[in-house]
């Protein structure tokens, strides 16, 4: 894990990350065990519980989510199933996405990237820059 993304998780009350299946992409996601806490309260929040809707979204984010302790060289052993799913095999590429992770086998990266950076084009996409209330 490089060390710039373990900074960031450091605040974090637990010592390493949790990583899932990214549920619209061939990589793997992570983030820290406070996110993952936010994501569940927004799913039950969001959707009506038990409802079709509601299980699909909490499927897709939790039944492969994983909490991984950092080891003391601040590195975690992904699990097959997450490494299978996002085709890793020797090498990976770390991508922050904001308050996530990716890791991706780096071919894929790469398609993703060109393809994700044309769909900002092709929709001549902007964002406006927010500031939090009182700046």
């Amino acid at each position: 894990m490089p060390a710039p993304f373990r900074q960031v998780l450091a605040a974090d009350s637990f010592p390493g990350i949790v990583c899932f299946a990214a549920p619209r992409a061939q990589a793997v996601q992570g983030c820290g065990l406070g996110l993952m806490t936010d994501l569940m309260e927004s799913v039950d929040q969001t959707f009506d519980l038990f409802s079709d809707d509601q299980e699909a979204m909490a499927f897709s984010l939790f039944s492969d989510a994983r909490q991984l302790a950092w080891d003391s060289g601040g590195r975690v052993q992904l699990p097959d199933d997450l490494l299978e799913h996002a085709g890793i095999t020797e090498e990976a590429v770390f991508a922050g996405l904001g308050r996530f992770f990716h890791i991706w086998e780096p071919e894929t990266f790469k398609a993703y990237k060109a393809q994700a950076r044309s769909k900002i084009g092709d929709k001549g996409l902007s964002l406006p820059l927010r500031r939090p209330q009182g700046e």
